[in-house]
């Protein structure tokens, strides 16, 4: 039976966007289950062996001393309190010295929460609330602001790579290298094409993720020879350690710098060593983070793509239907897509800059160009989320381009037209 105001799924049309999201959701869903099922065939069996372990342990001390258990369990108990208070059995450093409190109000900020230190104070705990409120957010700006002049940095980088290769290849036979508009006025319509390639060239995000990739695990590796050499861990540890809190995990089963004095008489050389490499790996980590965002961005995109085959009334048709908006949030594989311009400019300024209010050139926009841009885009958000609350669908001007990260808010609005795949001229 046809389907006249909804699909023949049995739902109206789904939105773009809310497909892409529901997908996404139901994808952390499934990883999600496939983590715990790996991790409790992993760890579940050391798990039971550990409490039995203790087990034995337990009645054996109570026996050895004549304690009842019960007493023997207060005891625990009070010594689990002072663990929380940051008291332990081998010799650490103050917690709550100048020292101990910046290192713990670092781990606050960056939102790595290690858990070796907290407040017990009510008034400490208060204050913790709006202290952080402030502080993370101010650190996710400046991991913005780093990302933003990572790919701003990178994309020239490549250019100049890419324009040396180009002059090489547009080199002539006799060896002489003649200019882009006299090929172009000699019936060159090639040579044409080549200028204008170059000059609106982009880096691909896949690069980008190689080089930060690659940047993340050289920190990485630097970092795990210093907490090897200085903690006595095992080099796949440090290498563990540096991941968790690099990725602003923080479990806490491992924290550096916690010694009162370290060997070598380098305990002041490796607490700033600890601080850089703390700092550097987590915007390294974070920038990586926001570029793999994209492909997976890349990757729901194509199972929409694929999802279209078998009910096409759950999604617009590509040109079938006449009032159809511009695809919105669509960044293709590079293999899927038909790029009319791979590239972008790097040096000059895009025409979406009049409307969103946003720079899109490869120059580093100042704190107050970047604070007012997520105003704009806080307001077109809240546009839209308004818009889709009432069921009325945004409307896109036919001049505006529509990309996967135009009107984005945060990362991914840093990254719109920086690289190939977010690029408007697709």
């Amino acid at each position: 039976m046809a389907c006249r105001n909804g699909c023949c799924c049995g739902s109206g049309p789904i939105n773009e966007d809310n497909a892409r999201f529901l997908l996404l959701a139901l994808f952390i869903i499934i990883y999600l289950l496939c983590g715990a099922a790996v991790f409790s065939a992993l760890e579940q069996p050391m798990e039971r062996e550990a409490k039995e372990r203790w087990a034995q342990r337990f009645e054996l001390f109570s026996q050895k001393y004549n304690l009842s258990k019960k007493d023997l369990n207060n005891f625990l108990r009070s010594y689990e309190e002072a663990n929380v208070a940051g008291i332990r059995v081998d010799t650490i450093r103050p917690r709550w010295d100048f020292t101990g409190a910046f290192y713990f109000v670092g781990t606050v900020v960056s939102t790595i929460g290690f858990g070796m230190t907290t407040p017990a104070t009510i008034g400490g705990k208060v204050f913790l609330m709006f202290y952080g409120l402030l502080g993370c957010a101010a650190t996710i700006l400046f991991f913005n602001l780093f990302l933003e002049r990572v790919i701003t940095v990178i994309a020239v980088v490549l250019k100049s790579c890419y324009e040396r290769r180009h002059n090489k290849a547009v080199l002539p036979q006799n060896g002489r290298r003649t200019s882009e508009g006299n090929r172009a006025g000699a019936g060159g319509g090639n040579g044409g094409g080549k200028g204008a390639d170059l000059a609106g060239w982009k880096p691909s995000v896949y690069c980008v993720m190689l080089i930060l990739g690659v940047a993340a695990i050289l920190v990485s590796c630097c970092a795990s020879l210093m907490y090897s050499a200085a903690e006595g861990w095992g080099y796949l540890d440090s290498l563990y350690f540096c991941f968790v809190a690099f990725s602003t995990i923080g479990f806490g089963d491992m924290v550096s710098s916690q010694r009162v004095v370290y060997e070598g008489h380098a305990t002041t050389a490796y607490r700033l060593g600890n601080f850089l490499f703390i700092l550097t790996g987590v915007c390294c980590i974070y920038s990586l983070f926001n570029v793999i965002s994209i492909v997976i961005k890349q990757v729901l995109n194509w199972l929409l793509r694929r999802l279209e085959t078998p009910c096409r009334c759950c999604f617009p048709r590509r040109g079938h239907h006449p009032h159809r908006h511009p695809r919105r949030n669509v960044v293709a594989p590079g293999h899927l897509r038909a790029r009319r311009d791979p590239s972008i400019e790097t040096d000059a300024i895009n025409e979406s800059e009049t409307d969103t209010g946003r720079r899109m050139s490869g120059e580093m926009i100042s704190m107050r160009d970047f604070l007012a841009a997520n105003k704009v885009n806080l307001a077109i958000m809240q546009k839209q989320l308004s818009e889709m609350a009432i069921g009325h669908p945004r409307q896109s001007s036919s001049s505006s381009h529509q990309n996967g990260f135009s009107g984005g808010v945060g990362a991914l609005g840093i990254m719109n037209n920086r690289l190939a795949e977010t690029s408007v001229d697709r």
